[in-house]
């Protein structure tokens, strides 16, 4: 596998996976599963990739960065206040029922299960 391919796998696997990947992971991916050998990609050369790739989408709005647990994309800070809109945080909705249970905590404790029973005049 030339230079080339092998950046081209780990630009892949690292924009498709959920978690970050260490090194020692992402050398699994250069390991021929039949014969079980690994080929001449090395933990220096993955670093030197990643270097490489950090660079090339340093103009861009996701950003390869290097985390205690391994490496991985992510958006950049700035992109933050634009990604929000696509998912705004709504406010939690509560029932009525919650809530009053919820005063009823906040004004009488300690308060048992029984106690909160008694006062609304249902069984929770």
């Amino acid at each position: 596998m030339n230079i080339a391919e092998a950046k081209k796998v780990l630009e892949t696997a690292l924009l498709c996976t959920h978690e970050p990947l260490s090194i020692n992971d992402l050398k699994k991916l250069y390991v021929d599963p039949e014969s079980e050998e690994s080929s001449d990609i090395n933990a220096e050369m993955i670093r030197q990739m990643l270097d490489e790739l950090r660079t090339e989408w340093a103009d861009k709005g996701v950003e390869v960065v290097s985390l205690s647990t391994g490496w991985r994309f992510q958006s950049r800070k700035e992109m933050k206040v634009y990604l929000e809109r696509l998912n705004p945080e709504k406010p939690p909705r509560y029932t009525r029922a919650t809530l009053e249970t919820l005063a009823i905590i906040a004004y009488r404790q300690p308060v048992t299960r029984g106690d909160i029973e008694d006062i609304r005049g249902v069984a929770v």
